[in-house]
């Protein structure tokens, strides 16, 4: 029996959908390059690894930097595609071009930082600052392209517009709770380098490392990410609850529940992270939850600021 045809109306959000899942898939598979030192398995070379486009008999550590590599040039070749598709798929001034103009950018500076990451070879053992700034802006830069793209696939999919007219009180709260969760996530790339290069083997150790003013700088700098969490935790979840109370409107009283509901289990996987000593698995799945709260609080933003005049049907 043949299959019906899709909506074409349905194929652009849903390929958004999945160029934003497919670049989530290889952040995770960044941060499992971090976790296990393979950041120089391709040596310093870049684009090529180790002087060659195919390595010949790599080792692991070389294997898993060189997926790393083919996974982010198509996940580039895919937001292109992206801002191609919807270039020609939405009309004049809709906001999903410039979302995935933005996307390209963003996508080309992930690019540039990584690899000066292994140009300048802070990979491996380096343990300088500017390992750490440069990692810091790296997931930086991160959190700003998944923002642009789920924001792409949302206005993709028939999202309204976003206007801050009037709405000065809620604007500055939402600016305060996103820059919150950027700083929140570059420290917390920070921490997790730290983590890597100095793994504690006991908690006690791991707060001795933390507190000692002869600890080397990463280390000291690691116990930063859980006091600026928390307190972006509860800024943030004290505006989902208001805004829920205050807001009747089914959407925005489910994107704060969202919100909630992520936080709630970010801080839970948090303190497992702590007290368990950071194992890959569990660094990868906070990562992973930093990036739904992230996500679900820009897409709880994009529904409370949306514009009433793009509510009304279409033509």
């Amino acid at each position: 029996m043949q299959r019906p045809a899709m909506n074409p109306s349905l194929r652009l959000p849903r390929f958004a959908w999945a160029v934003l899942a497919f670049n989530l898939a290889v952040i995770l598979w960044g941060a499992y390059v971090r976790a296990t030192g393979s950041g120089a398995g391709c040596g310093g070379h870049w684009p090529l690894c180790n002087g060659e486009a195919i390595p010949r008999a790599p080792s692991v550590a070389t294997m898993i930097e060189y997926s790393h590599r083919v996974s982010s040039g198509l996940a580039l070749l895919a937001v292109v595609a992206l801002a191609v598709a919807t270039w020609r798929g939405r009309p004049k001034g809709d906001p999903a071009r410039r979302g995935a103009l933005v996307a390209v950018a963003l996508m080309v500076s992930e690019a540039a930082l990584g690899a000066a990451l292994v140009l300048f070879r802070l990979v491996a053992e380096n343990e300088s600052m500017a390992r750490a700034m440069f990692v810091g802006a790296h997931l930086f830069n991160t959190f700003l392209l998944l923002g642009a793209l789920v924001l792409t696939a949302h206005w993709a999919a028939g999202g309204a517009r976003i206007g801050l007219a009037g709405r000065r009180r809620e604007a500055w709260s939402f600016a305060i709770a996103l820059l919150g969760l950027l700083i929140v996530a570059t420290s917390g790339a920070v921490a997790a380098l730290g983590d890597t290069l100095h793994p504690a083997t006991t908690l006690t150790q791991a707060l001795q490392q933390d507190l000692s003013p002869t600890s080397q700088l990463l280390l000291r700098l690691r116990v930063l990410h859980p006091l600026l969490a928390a307190a972006t935790a509860v800024f943030l979840l004290l505006l989902a609850v208001r805004i829920r109370r205050e807001n009747r409107q089914p959407e925005v009283r489910n994107g704060a529940r969202r919100v909630i509901l992520l936080v709630l289990l970010q801080i839970a996987l948090g303190l497992a992270n702590m007290g368990l000593l950071a194992p890959i698995g569990l660094q990868l799945g906070h990562l992973l939850l930093a990036d739904f709260v992230w996500l679900a609080t820009i897409l709880f933003g994009a529904r409370v600021f949306a514009l009433e005049v793009d509510r009304s049907p279409k033509s």
